[in-house]
C-alpha cells in the first residue's frame, strides 16, 4: 500500500503496563547482577570478563536485531508487520546501555585479548603482522564508530515512527525508507567487524571469512524468539486485541523457522570448509571445541538450536499456537547463550565449560537492564504505530499458507 499525505485515524491499542512482578524481576536482576559481577571481579577477573563479554554480546545482539528488523520492514514497505513493529522498536532502547557496557568491556579488555599484551605480540610473528588492526587505539575507535552509527540510525528511524504517532504525517514513513537502506548497508559491514573484534579476536591466530554471517544468523534467530515472547505476552494481556492475531504469529513463526535453518546452514558451511581444507591455522577453532565436555556442547548446538526447533516449528498449527511458539522461543534463547558461551569460553578453559554464579551475575545485570529499557519504552509510547499509513493492511492481515 502506497503511503499518502492523508493522516490516518488513530486506532486504540491497549497501554503496556509493567506490573509489579515485572518491575520486581528486573530490579532484583540488576541489583543481584551488579553484586555478583563485582564479586566475580574480586575472585577471578579473567572469568568475570569472559562472562561479561558473553552477556554483552547476547543482549546487544537482541537490540541490534530489533533495529535490523524495523529497517527491513521499511525497505520492503511491509504492511503485515506494522502492528508488531513497535515491540521490535522497543528493543533498540537498550542500545544506549549497550554503548555504556561497551566502555566497561574496554576497561577489562586486557583480560580477554592476548593481542593487547605487547610482550606476547613482540614474540609472535602472526600477531605482529596483525598489529596494524589489532591494537587498543584502533579497537576503541572502531567501537566508538560502531555504536555512534547504530545510535544515530536508531534515533532517526525509531524517532520518525514515534513522531508519526503524534501528527499522522506519511512523510515520516517515506523518510524512513532511505534511512533504512543506509542502515542495512552500514550494519552489514559494522556488525561483521564488531563480531570479529569482540569474538573472533579472542583466538587471533584463527580466522573465518563468514564469522560475521554466523553471528548475524544467531542474532536474527534469537531476535525473532524474543519478539514472539513479547508479542504473545502483550496479546495475553489483551493490549493487542483486534490488532495482532494468530496470522501475525504464523508469519513470525515462519521467520523463526527460516532463520533456524539459515543459522544451521551457515554454521555447517563454516565447519565444512575448515574440515575439508584441514589447514592447521583454521582447524584450531574446532579442535579446541572437541575437547572434553566442549564436544557435548558442540553437539547440543546441532540438536537443540537447530534440529529440535526446526521439527517443532514444521507443522502449520505450531506457528499459530502461542504457548507452543513461546516454548520453542525460550529453547532458542537458551541455546543462543550457549552458542556465544561456546565461542568465548574455550579460550579461558579448553576442557571444561563454566557456568555458575560468576556467569549469572553479568547475564542478570545486562538482562535486567534490557528488560527495564524495553518495558520503559513501551510504557511511554503507543504499543503499535497508530497512524502508520499501512496499519489497516496489518489489521486485516491473513495468512493463506
Amino acid at each position: 500500500m502506497a503511503a499518502s499525505n492523508h493522516s490516518t485515524s488513530p486506532v486504540n491499542p491497549g497501554h503496556f503496563v509493567a506490573g509489579k512482578g515485572l518491575r520486581t524481576l528486573y530490579s532484583v536482576a540488576i541489583f543481584l547482577g551488579t553484586v555478583l559481577f563485582a564479586l566475580g571481579l574480586y575472585k577471578d577477573q579473567a572469568r568475570a570478563w569472559h562472562g561479561f563479554l558473553t552477556s554483552f554480546m547476547y543482549w546487544t545482539d537482541l537490540a541490534l536485531g530489533g533495529l535490523f528488523f524495523v529497517a527491513l520492514q521499511h525497505v520492503s514497505k511491509a504492511g503485515w508487520s506494522v502492528n508488531v513493529r513497535r515491540i521490535a522498536e522497543s528493543f533498540t532502547a537498550f542500545l544506549p546501555i549497550a554503548a555504556v557496557a561497551a566502555v566497561v568491556l574496554l576497561l577489562g579488555s586486557k583480560n580477554l585479548y592476548v593481542w593487547l599484551d605487547p610482550e606476547v605480540v613482540k614474540g609472535d610473528a602472526i600477531l605482529k603482522g596483525k598489529e596494524a588492526y589489532l591494537n587498543m587505539t584502533f579497537f576503541v575507535i572502531r567501537m566508538v564508530v560502531f555504536f555512534a552509527l547504530w545510535l544515530f540510525f536508531s534515533k532517526k528511524i525509531v524517532g520518525n515512527s514515534l513522531k508519526q504517532d503524534a501528527d499522522g504525517d506519511a512523510k515520516w514513513t517515506l523518510k524512513n525508507v532511505p534511512l533504512s537502506v543506509a542502515f542495512i548497508i552500514v550494519f552489514s559491514l559494522s556488525y561483521s567487524l564488531f563480531s570479529v573484534d569482540t569474538l573472533m579476536s579472542l583466538q587471533p591466530h584463527w580466522f573465518s571469512t563468514i564469522w560475521g554471517v554466523y553471528n548475524f544468523a544467531g542474532l536474527i534467530q534469537s531476535f525473532f524468539a524474543m519478539l514472539i515472547i513479547f508479542v504473545v505476552y502483550s496479546m495475553k494481556k489483551g493490549w493487542l486485541r483486534g490488532l495482532v492475531s494468530e496470522d501475525h504469529l504464523h508469519d513470525l513463526g515462519k521467520f523463526l523457522k527460516g532463520f533456524t535453518v539459515f543459522m544451521a546452514y551457515i554454521g555447517f558451511s563454516q565447519f565444512l570448509l575448515i574440515w575439508y581444507a584441514n589447514l592447521p591455522e583454521e582447524t584450531i577453532f574446532y579442535l579446541a571445541r572437541s575437547n572434553g565436555w566442549w564436544m557435548t556442547i558442540t553437539f547440543s548446538l546441532l540438536i537443540l538450536k537447530f534440529a529440535v526447533p526446526f521439527l517443532l516449528l514444521l507443522p502449520r498449527w505450531a506457528k499459530r499456537t502461542p504457548n507452543h511458539l513461546v516454548m520453542v522461543s525460550v529453547l532458542i534463547l537458551i541455546m543462543q547463550y550457549v552458542d556465544i558461551h561456546w565461542m568465548v569460553y574455550p579460550n579461558l578453559d579448553p576442557y571444561t565449560p563454566k557456568f555458575a554464579w560468576q556467569e549469572i551475575g553479568s547475564f542478570a545485570l545486562l538482562g535486567g537492564l534490557f528488560l527495564w529499557s524495553v518495558t520503559n519504552f513501551l510504557t511511554k509510547n503507543k504499543l503499535v504505530p497508530v497512524r502508520d499509513p499501512r496499519i489497516e493492511e496489518s489489521i486485516h492481515h491473513h495468512v493463506a499458507y
